[in-house]
């Protein structure tokens, strides 16, 4: 089929049904929803079988779905009516949910259901929640949407008129529906708020007495406080008490500024707090806000680093370049480099990036020592002699992450990862951590500029075909990490360890005497230091635009196919 996306940005479904539906053989083309007379032109231009609305804030003009079949991807149950859907029943604790496929009409989620999934409701972060379980529903709700109209036969049900429907409409949650009441809340009701709203709207709320709102909150077992009072500090995360216990609040947005993490936000308030560090880097036995974490099993080793939305900034690749170091002189044969449950890594942190600029310092200094830290790290991972190293991504990766995984002997990849190798989108961006030595190792010369060149998504079994990674591994978050324990317990007894250390040596010994790793990067850096310090700002202006949210005023051109098509025509 022709398919034409239409959605409000590229977001990670958007990117996972067109990454699927491709390899799936369907002919695609995005249209960003930017205004009606676009939409309508876009329409003209691809003739498509089908448009398919995976993500939008507003109706699809009438001239649209009254032309050609439209789809919307709604994220509730069949009945569920309402911009809010994923938020109200995670703050409300449904136990279940789903997503709805449904024919676009005149009024918004009341058109014929095509298909429709539902899933058990995780008590986590709605963004983690969309990420994973709406992301994978959806795509089993196309899928099944798709294949009911290409067999002609299936007649869609009106919701009201669906067998055991039980949504309803419900308006927009505003901030007044999310207020948290920190003299009477318990600490649960407000983990629901505040997930409920991650990453966006966030909680509207004060910190210090200033205006801000709230994201990613995690519970405290131990530490306890005065209700409401912001207790004590820990690496970046802030800890506000409840009336029955804390939480940690991981990143704030004050009113005129950017998102960043809470330290960050409010630095000279934080400075005033108690530290509560931890006792090293072992996995904490309670509840607790812990970025970095590693825990053992036998000969295995698994560092795990829960970094929001896979951002790093120089401090935290400093620190978990640190923990690297410390696991290493562990009596352990094989290292897993977990990542975090949504994200693996996306590399340099532009948001902290940009909070220097905005407090009068230099972006493109902050730049510099972020990309050399996260170069450092990938510097320890590639010359790890002792361990077999494995990244192992239960959640995406992109730009840099993805590369600093390479630089691990192994890639296993849950199936449902989205990987998107490439800088250019950041501005041009040439790259770092060696991936000029590890990509043409892997994919040979050509292989690794047609990775570089390429600005699309891939999946981790498209991935896997390529060369990029090793394995692609099926299953939920819990199914991958029980497979990756079993796997690397294999990998650590394995009787070939041995050889396979030394042959691991053997390599990087020969690399580098053809060529020293000091060299690749300096090559690297020398390209990055024009992207930072040069004359083209392109770098720069597509930060800003990525961090401050800025709508999109068009479709770019490597999504939108028909505008390419209809220019070649010309």
């Amino acid at each position: 089929m022709r398919i034409l996306l239409l959605a409000h940005a590229f977001n990670s479904l958007t990117q996972r049904l067109w990454a699927e539906l491709q390899a799936r053989g369907h002919t695609l083309s995005i249209e960003f929803d930017i205004a009606d007379a676009v939409t309508e032109e876009a329409v003209a231009l691809f003739e498509p079988d089908l448009v398919l609305a995976p993500y939008l804030r507003r109706a699809i003009p009438e001239p649209v779905w009254g032309h050609v079949r439209c789809l919307v991807v709604h994220p509730g149950i069949v009945g569920d009516r309402g911009p809010s859907a994923l938020d109200w029943a995670l703050q409300e604790g449904e136990a279940r949910w789903g997503v709805t496929v449904l024919q676009a009409e005149a009024e918004m989620d009341a058109g014929p259901v095509w298909a429709s999934v539902e899933f058990p409701l995780r008590a986590a972060r709605k963004s983690s929640v969309y990420r994973n379980e709406v992301s994978a529903a959806a795509l089993h709700a196309v899928l099944l949407a798709i294949e009911r109209i290409e067999g002609g036969s299936f007649i869609p049900t009106r919701p009201e008129h669906v067998p055991g429907a039980r949504g309803r409409l419900r308006l927009l949650m505003r901030q007044a529906d999310r207020a948290i009441d920190w003299t009477r809340d318990g600490t649960e009701a407000i983990l629901r708020r505040i997930r409920a709203a991650d990453g966006f709207p966030g909680v509207a709320d004060r910190l210090f007495g200033e205006a801000c709102h709230l994201y990613d909150a995690w519970p405290e077992a131990r530490l306890r406080g005065a209700p409401g009072a912001v207790i004590a500090r820990r690496e970046t995360a802030l800890l506000r008490a409840t009336v029955d216990g804390a939480v940690w609040i991981g990143h704030v947005k004050r009113a005129g500024s950017i998102k960043l993490p809470a330290v960050l936000s409010f630095p000279e308030q934080s400075a005033a707090l108690p530290e509560a560090p931890l006792a090293g880097w072992w996995r904490a036995a309670e509840p607790t806000w812990q970025d970095i974490a590693y825990e053992e099993q036998a000969a295995v080793g698994v560092l795990h680093f829960e970094f929001y939305n896979g951002a790093m900034s120089t401090a935290q690749c400093e620190r978990l370049r640190n923990a690297l170091l410390w696991a290493r002189a562990r009596p352990v044969r094989v290292l897993v480099l977990a990542g975090g449950q949504d994200f693996w890594s996306n590399g340099i942190h532009l948001n902290a990036i940009e909070a220097e600029s905005l407090q009068g310092g230099s972006a493109a200094d902050a730049s510099w020592r972020n990309i050399q830290a996260i170069d450092d790290l990938a510097l320890e991972l590639i010359t790890t002699e002792s361990q077999l190293t494995v990244a192992a991504l239960a959640g995406n990766a992109g730009a840099g992450g993805c590369f600093l995984a390479r630089a691990a002997d192994y890639v296993w990849a849950r199936e449902a990862v989205l990987l998107n190798p490439h800088y250019r989108n950041m501005g041009n961006l040439y790259g770092s951590e060696y991936w000029t030595y590890l990509l043409p190792k892997r994919l040979g010369a050509e292989g690794a500029q047609a990775v570089m060149r390429n600005r699309q998504p891939l999946t981790a079994r498209a991935a896997l075909a390529s060369g990029f990674i090793d394995e692609c591994i099926a299953g939920d978050a819990a199914t991958f990490a029980a497979e990756v324990a079993r796997r690397a317990a294999a990998l650590a007894a394995d009787p070939a360890f041995a050889q396979r250390l030394a042959d691991k040596r053997a390599a990087r010994a020969a690399d580098e005497a053809a060529k020293p790793l000091a060299a690749y990067r300096a090559e690297e850096l020398a390209q990055m230091r024009r992207n930072f310090y040069g004359f083209d700002p392109s770098y720069h202006v597509a930060r800003h635009h990525f961090v401050h949210k800025s709508p999109a005023s068009w479709t770019p051109r490597h999504l939108a196919r028909h505008r390419e098509l209809a220019g070649r025509t010309a």
